[in-house]
């Protein structure tokens, strides 16, 4: 997907994902290789470009609304089409529900339109002059039912779909309680005790990256071993996020494991492997500069990396610590992997 968020044109971590926005002064982006934009009934060679006055998003060709490119490399179709989030908190909700569905239609890339804090009639009707410009998919969680019933008017004049994400849930939930929903912006978004614990994680986090201050490892909650482009710093930051105290220690070939993490209690270690492919991949596109005793020829050779691996894996089955192998996995799914594992030790 494309995202536009905060101001700037930025592209997503997702291949062919364009994020593009609303109050940007100037941005453009670069579609991928082989694709073609359409816009107006015309075929746009440069990226979409978008300012502040008078600039519009990329339209349509006649017809269908949501075909905005075609792709020239293949003979199929791809389609990019807008998908405006519109939320009066963080849009966080709205990215992940997007996206979750997005994902299920491959021949067809969202290009995301995320309007954050729209919390004013103003605000709001700034953002449907926006979207009349780039015909698309509305999503929006709006708690104010003013503000909601103006964004379902306008987009039923626009002839463009739109859902309201977070009232059929809120119907279910009131229904089954019996209590009306507080209907606060934001809700979800407190200084509470669980805010501050995982601000705690992360500073834990950062403070124990790659094998960092060992003396105090039996602190984590997670110890996350692995060799080189294991994805270990990623993973480890996503479980502080969500407030789980995260130390990585990286394995070398050759190297014993610290003795501190060999004589930790408290949390639980887990071994990040992969395919020796997978690996070999991603350390090339990976720069090392001319650090002492590194060779970018061993570093990405695969037999190389096959005996890192083999001695990663002896140690983990040496210490009884469960191995996860994240050469088809997400870092959210390898996340989810650690946590279940820590359900069932707990």
């Amino acid at each position: 997907m494309l995202r536009q968020a905060g101001g700037f044109l930025s592209e997503g971590k997702s291949p062919g994902i364009i994020s593009l926005s609303p109050f940007s002064s100037t941005v453009a982006a670069r579609f991928p290789a082989g694709h073609e934009l359409w816009t107006g009934g015309r075929l746009i060679q440069s990226p979409p470009r978008h300012a502040r006055n008078g600039s519009r998003y990329p339209q349509p060709p006649t017809g269908p609304r949501h075909l905005c490119e075609k792709d020239v490399s293949v003979n199929k179709q791809q389609r990019f089409f807008h998908l405006h989030l519109i939320s009066d908190a963080t849009g966080e909700t709205l990215l992940a529900a997007g996206r979750a569905v997005s994902a299920q239609y491959k021949d067809a890339r969202a290009i995301e339109h995320i309007y954050p804090l729209v919390r004013t009639e103003k605000q709001l009707q700034k953002v449907l002059d926006e979207i009349d410009q780039a015909p698309g998919i509305v999503l929006y969680t709006v708690i104010d039912k003013s503000l909601a019933a103006i964004i379902d008017e306008r987009c039923a004049a626009m002839g463009l779909p739109c859902v309201s994400v977070l009232e059929p849930v809120l119907s279910v939930f009131q229904s089954y309680l019996g209590l009306p929903a507080g209907r606060r912006v934001g809700a979800q978004h407190v200084l509470d005790a669980e805010y501050f614990r995982r601000i705690d994680a992360l500073n834990f986090t950062m403070d124990h990256d790659d094998g960092q201050m060992l003396d105090s490892v039996d602190d984590a909650d997670v110890i996350l071993i692995g060799i080189s482009r294991t994805s270990k710093t990623p993973t480890s930051f996503y479980l502080a996020n969500r407030g789980i105290k995260t130390a990585n220690v990286p394995i070398v070939l050759g190297v014993p494991v610290p003795q501190s993490v060999i004589d930790a209690r408290h949390p639980l270690v887990v071994g990040l492997v992969a395919t020796a492919e997978r690996v070999s991949h991603v350390r090339q596109n990976r720069v090392l500069g001319t650090s002492m005793g590194y060779d970018p020829q061993s570093y990405v050779d695969r037999s190389v990396i096959a005996q890192e691996l083999g001695y990663a894996r002896q140690i983990c089955v040496r210490h009884g610590w469960p191995m996860i192998d994240v050469s088809r996995r997400s870092i959210e799914e390898t996340a989810a992997a650690i946590v279940a594992l820590r359900g069932k030790t707990r």
